[in-house]
Formats: C-alpha cells, structure tokens, sequence
C-alpha cells in the first residue's frame, strides 16, 4: 500500500514510514493511504458475523502488505486484542458499541496497543530509540501509555492540559513509571497538541531524536480503530431480523467526536465496505466541525472546557483527513451533526438512565441525545424546511443523503460509548442520583503516586526538555 499526505498528493511512502514518523515533516501533511480496498462481500456477508479478531486481520492485511508477513500480523493483532467490543441494545433500533473494556477502560484502547506492537515491529531493525510525543484531552495519553508501558526501544511523553480533565484521568496520565512520562500543561489541548505538531517539524529536533506520534494524526492509530466500526455494523444488521424486523435497515453511527479520528476510522470502514449509511458527528460546544458541515466555512477556535473533556478541542487535527477524503457537498451527504452545551450533556446523561436504565459517560450522552433527538422528529423538521439555528444546541441545519430512511422508519443506531462512566463519576452521579461502578483496574490507579511533570505552554522550554531529558 502506498500512503501518501493531506497537502501534498505528490508524497508518496510506505507504511512503515508514515506509522515511525507520525506525519511528514516536510509539509505537517498528515498521512493516508492512496485507496481503501473492499473487503469481499463473501466475507462481508458471513452468518453469524466473523469475529472482531478475524476482521481485524482481514482489515488490517491490505494496509500492511510485503511490510509485514500475515504471522507477525497475526500475533500483533492476538497480542493487542485479548478483549473485544460489545454491542449493547437499549431499544429495538437503538444500540450502544461499548469501547471501554480495554485495559484503561476506554476506546483508545484499540488504536494504542495495535500501534504499538506495529511501532515495535517496525523498531527491531533500528538503532536507538523512538521518542514517541502525544498531545492528550483525556484518555488517548493513558491509552499509549499503558499500550508502550515497557515496550522495549520505545519511549512516550505524553502532554496533558492541566485541570482540565476529570480527576481519574489525571490519575492514570501521572502516574506512569519507567519509559512513560507526563507533562502537564499549563493551557488547553490545542496548546498541547501544538506543542507536538511544532516538535514534528523543528529540523534541528528531528535531527537529534527519532520523533514519532501517538495521537490520530499517526495512521497506526487510526486505522485498527476501523476495525470496530466493521464489527458493530456486521453484528448490529445481522440482529435487526429479530430486534425490529427491518429488512435492509440503515445503520447510522453516531459518534462523539473531539479531535474527529474517530469518525475518520468510521468513513474508513464504510470506504471498505462497512453496511454504514450515514454518521452522526456528535459533539460539545467545541462545535468547529459542525459549524464548518453547515456553513462551508472551518474555523478554528479557541477550545472551552466542558463535561465531555475528551472533545474539547477547537481545531480538530482530522479535519484534514476528511476534507482530503470527500468535497464539502459529499461530507453533507454522508453525516448529520449535532452539539451539546453543559447542561444539555447532564440532562442527556439522566434521561439515558431515566428511561432505559443504562448508565452513560458525557460523551456518550450526546450520541444518545443525537440520536433521540434524530429519530423523534428532529431530521424530520429539518426535511420540513426548520431552518435551525448553529448558535443554538441540537441538530445543525444540514439534511444529509440518508434523512429519507429515518423518516420512513427503516433506520438504525449505533452509538458509541467511549469510555467507562466511571471515569467521570462526579459528573455521572450528579445527573443520575447514583455512582457507577468503578472497575477494579481504574481502583488500583488511584493509589498510585502523581508523577507528572509541570510544564508553561512555551516550546522553547518544552524543546529545551525534550533535549535535556530524552
């Protein structure tokens, strides 16, 4: 496969040098592969489903050819995965894609550890070691951690903005020991992020340490986050014959979205045949995306804090992605959007729980409410001609291709649930009266010592770091 960068179609590369170099230097482009192959219908078509390992592998295969031999990926993706997703019904067309039964209880879990077995694949023939640097807003910088945690050759340093994420995700960034470290930051995500993009191409940096990313932007990342969008898609259409009873139903994933990887890995799957028809783009008051699908115009901005910390991001790095894979009309088409301010994500959450028992992370609770809202009348308005109003929270004014099928009552949902609740259990418990349980893993983490590294959102001094400490 040949890989290629988001501004400029003439960069040509492997695999292996888009994944150890995280995006390319010369033109802070952000690597994708030249085309996305179709998985066969014969397997596509499977009853019952194949299993996540198998679709794993058969996705993966294409991406990675004559780089690495199909037993080494194999034993990567069998190593990565000793879990798997699971698909939770909350009504008859409504189904949440749990992500959070990784080892840090969160979706990211399934981008990391396949990252880093490929980085440490990759790294054998190498000498010295890989610096790999990721900006965090919540769970991607325990995620790697806990994926690279002594991973021999590799070494991660992970950016967090200080206060501004929920205590137990501080929790499991600080207390890392051995080949992982934390910087807390003092400004937002998009000044961390930043900070990485800026190391990525500093010439004079890149010629001391081999840098390497972490986060969406790395292609390694992304993709084996595909693989749970083929999964849920196969099961979910395979279960409609009994749940509802729609045939040829329109599957609708509904994703809340920050720094929009996720969603990129969704078109991803749907580009190699995921029975996908359509995709929410769920978020907060970070509404760039939302704002660009109904207006034409991006503007980056300025993050705000918000209960669903992990989406507080103002310039969201996979815009380019998506604009590199579709034109504006065709983005239209294919996704609705949606966004929530703070008091609507706690009033998602409780009527989550209120009405089907399910205990919901904020992040989560906008996907449900994004959909509730959806099938109850919402989209309907819109093909009505409702003009709608970007200022305000709810569902953007932009009819997408696949409206029809909600009206008709021939669609379903997916909504994926990113993270275990626990992890913002102050927030959950003031929404919903109770405190979710917390799993044995997230316990342990809170008697570990804080570790982190204080840091002012100045690139001097982090560069200075960086030289003095790696």
């Amino acid at each position: 496969m040949i890989y290629t960068d988001t501004r400029d179609e003439t960069a040509k590369t492997d695999f292996r040098t888009a994944v150890m170099n995280g995006m390319n230097s010369t033109t802070g482009g952000l690597y994708m592969p030249v085309a996305f192959p179709k998985l066969d219908s014969s397997f596509i078509n499977k009853n019952p489903a194949p299993s996540f390992r198998d679709i794993a592998f058969r996705m993966a295969q294409p991406y990675v050819d004559g780089e690495i031999p199909d037993g080494e990926l194999m034993s990567i993706i069998e190593d990565a995965y000793p879990f798997s997703p699971k698909i939770v019904p909350l009504d008859s067309i409504t189904y949440v894609l749990e992500l959070f039964h990784g080892p840090t209880c969160a979706f990211k879990d399934f981008g990391a550890r396949f990252m880093a077995r490929v980085m440490s694949y990759f790294n054998r023939s190498e000498n010295g070691k890989l610096h790999i640097l990721v900006a965090t807003s919540g769970d991607t910088g325990s995620a790697v951690g806990s994926a690279f945690h002594n991973v021999s050759g590799l070494d991660v340093t992970i950016l967090y903005p200080e206060g501004k994420v929920s205590l137990l995700q501080e929790k499991q960034l600080s207390t890392f020991t051995g080949n992982v470290r934390a910087l807390k930051v003092h400004g937002t995500f998009d000044d961390c992020q930043k900070l990485v993009k800026t190391a990525f191409t500093d010439d004079e940096l890149r010629k001391k340490l081999r840098l390497s990313s972490a986060n969406s932007i790395n292609i390694a990342r992304l993709l084996p986050q595909s693989f749970y969008y083929m999964y849920s898609s196969l099961v979910v259409r395979d279960r409609c014959a009994l749940d509802n009873r729609i045939e040829h139903p329109a599957v609708i994933a509904v994703v809340p979205s920050g720094n929009f990887g996720n969603l990129t890995s969704g078109l991803i799957a749907r580009e190699m045949g995921a029975p996908i028809e359509g995709f929410v783009a769920a978020t907060n008051t970070n509404r760039t995306i939302p704002d660009w699908i109904a207006t034409g115009d991006y503007r980056a901005r300025t993050s705000v804090e918000t209960y669903a910390n992990a989406m507080d991001v103002g310039a969201p790095s996979n815009y380019e992605r998506i604009a590199a894979m579709y034109t504006l009309e065709q983005v239209r088409q294919l996704f609705a959007s949606y966004w929530l301010d703070n008091d609507g994500i706690m009033d998602a959450i409780k009527s989550c729980y209120s009405r089907t028992g399910y205990i919901i992370d904020p992040h989560g609770a906008i996907a449900w409410k994004a959909w509730d809202d959806i099938r109850s009348g919402s989209m309907e308005k819109l093909m009505g001609g409702l003009k709608g109003n970007i200022e305000y929270p709810g569902l953007t004014p932009n009819v997408p291709a696949w409206a029809e099928k909600i009206a008709e009552r021939k669609s379903v949902g997916i909504l994926l649930e990113t993270a275990d609740p626990a992890k913002f259990g102050s927030t959950v418990s003031k929404a919903t009266g109770r405190e979710p349980p917390v799993p044995a893993r997230l316990m342990e983490v809170l008697k570990l010592a804080d570790r982190a590294i204080p840091m002012q959102n100045d690139y001097e001094q982090f560069k200075s770091w960086l030289l003095e400490n790696l």
